[in-house]
């Protein structure tokens, strides 16, 4: 092969272009900082990089809605701390009110600052976060969840679900809890409750009802007592409130405690024609805070002119107490889940940087720069460039006729 002056100069220029290319690629490394400065430098890396990218961006947005979550979540634990203090008001009026020696204007005085708990209560019901949502309206969290109906008694109004959101790979989260969640339900375990039928005109008063055997058959279910006053003595029976079977009967005397299905009950009184009692678990009972102050209040505000009056506001009394206590109860339960939930969420905040340092840290080592490295390697380019921009000067003062 020949060689040409030509072709001499070809091969170096192309051998300085190459050097000053490395040397270039070295500086823009160290520049930006990136070993991986496009995916053609390390297409693999660039390719795991991308990846990586993509799980820092969603455990950035699960951490944000985490923050979402714990917002609400702290409104209505707040909320529900107020609910508490307002129950328990409600609790120690009832008991004042069960003192024999206050008079009508005495319970009317009680029934004023009864209702102002109620109206309280129900505005706290209606509860918006900082975004304006109620926070216990579940899915409708657009307008209030209670509200007053035509004969001026609340009722529910919102959703039966609860909005989730998803604050990690794996946990979808309950935001809030619904109103029918919070005073329209009984804890777990929350036992018996007895009431009164609506149209008793007797004496008859009850007390308890206490659970004598849990195992007995026929536990768990709903029963009502009947009275036969047209016989003597009066006598009683007891009937499942579903079926209409009887399971319970004998003879009434006011002071005895009758006992059914594992269930005793301590009556008192003079029943008549028509006087019932209802008995049955308390969740099968209607449970609703805002029913059992309406009830107290109407209770509080008649005045007592006969027996049969004492004995019906000694029966509401009875029924609404237990009712505030299975509230009571269940609004702490309620509470209990929601420091649970923020109690998870500090611990998946705790996971989320965990995983958002090994993230980044194996982003680092796909694409970030060695500098100790780059430094050498930028030298080395720069000593090669050198070199063959000093060969090329060499090379342009070259000639054959310096041979001849």
């Amino acid at each position: 092969m020949r060689v040409s002056t030509v072709m001499m100069f070809e091969r170096s220029v192309s051998s300085m272009n190459r050097q000053q290319g490395a040397f270039m690629e070295v500086g823009e490394q160290i520049a930006s900082g990136k070993r991986v400065v496009r995916p053609s430098d390390d297409p693999q890396a660039a390719s795991r990089a991308v990846g990586v990218s993509q799980s820092l961006a969603t455990n950035a947005q699960q951490s944000d809605s985490r923050v979402t979550v714990r917002n609400s979540l702290s409104q209505a634990e707040s909320v529900l701390d107020s609910v508490s203090d307002a129950l328990t008001r409600a609790k120690e009026l009832m008991i004042q009110a069960g003192n024999g020696t206050l008079s009508d204007a005495d319970r009317q005085s009680q029934a004023s600052e009864l209702r102002g708990v109620y109206e309280a209560l129900l505005g706290q019901a209606n509860s918006t976060d900082g975004n304006g949502s109620y926070l216990f309206g579940g899915y409708k969290d657009s307008s209030a969840p209670f509200g007053k109906n035509d004969s001026g008694a609340v009722e529910y109004e919102g959703s039966d679900q609860v909005r989730q959101q998803k604050v990690d790979s794996s946990r979808m989260m309950e935001v809030g809890n619904t109103g029918k969640d919070v005073f329209q339900s009984v804890a777990a375990g929350a036992g018996y409750l007895a009431k009164a039928g609506d149209t008793n005109s007797g004496t008859l008063t009850f007390t308890g009802p206490q659970v004598a055997d849990t195992t007995a058959p026929g536990y768990g279910e709903g029963y009502t007592v009947t009275f036969d006053t047209t016989v003597e003595p009066t006598t009683y029976q007891v009937t499942d409130s579903t079926t209409g079977d009887e399971v319970s009967n004998g003879d009434y005397a006011a002071g005895q405690s009758i006992e059914f299905a594992g269930i005793k009950l301590t009556l008192e009184g003079t029943p008549e024609p028509g006087d019932v009692l209802e008995v049955g678990p308390a969740e099968d009972m209607d449970p609703d805070v805002f029913a059992t102050l309406e009830n107290m209040l109407s209770a509080l505000e008649n005045p007592l002119d006969s027996e049969a009056d004492k004995a019906a506001f000694a029966n509401t009394l009875s029924t609404s107490s237990r009712e505030l206590d299975n509230a009571l109860d269940n609004v702490l339960t309620v509470r209990a889940s929601v420091g649970a939930r923020l109690n998870e969420l500090d611990t998946l905040d705790t996971v989320g940087s965990d995983r958002k340092i090994s993230y980044t840290q194996t982003q680092s080592d796909l694409i970030d720069l060695d500098y100790t490295t780059a430094i050498s390697d930028y030298v080395l380019r720069q000593v090669g460039l050198q070199a063959s921009q000093k060969a090329f000067v060499d090379l342009q003062g070259t000639s054959l006729f310096d041979l001849m």
